[in-house]
């Protein structure tokens, strides 16, 4: 059993940063991968990006490429997404979910945390 936890979302002006956090527990061994997923009104859900824990590899959506970063600390079991440049259509829930690599498959992640809001507006 893996819970996961998000923090961090809220309402940010365009051009404003946000930096989420996903924090993780419960037997994680079997999970190498914690990807960012989000969801805007009347749409669907997308994936963000993806960090593996062990090698450090990042994967980023072409829509947030050169204005998010994604990066953990293996210590605390925390992933962590830094939003810079923040537009209007980032406006969504975003997820955090575990799998064993990192996919834009959503079938495949086990575990989901419970989102939280970003809002870019003015």
């Amino acid at each position: 059993q893996v819970q996961l936890v998000e923090s961090g979302g809220g309402s940010v002006q365009p051009g404003g940063s946000l930096r989420l956090s996903c924090a993780a527990s419960g037997f994680t061994l079997d999970y190498d991968a914690i990807g960012w997923f989000r969801q805007a009104p009347g749409k669907e859900r997308e994936g963000v990006s993806c960090i593996s824990s062990s090698n450090g590899s990042t994967y980023y959506a072409d829509s947030v490429k050169g204005r998010f970063t994604i990066s953990r600390d293996n210590a605390k079991n925390t992933v962590y997404l830094q939003m810079n440049s923040l537009k209007p259509e980032d406006t969504a829930v975003y997820y955090c979910a575990t799998d064993v690599v990192c996919t834009w498959e959503e079938d495949l992640y086990d575990y989901w945390g419970q989102g939280t809001q970003v809002t870019v507006s003015s």
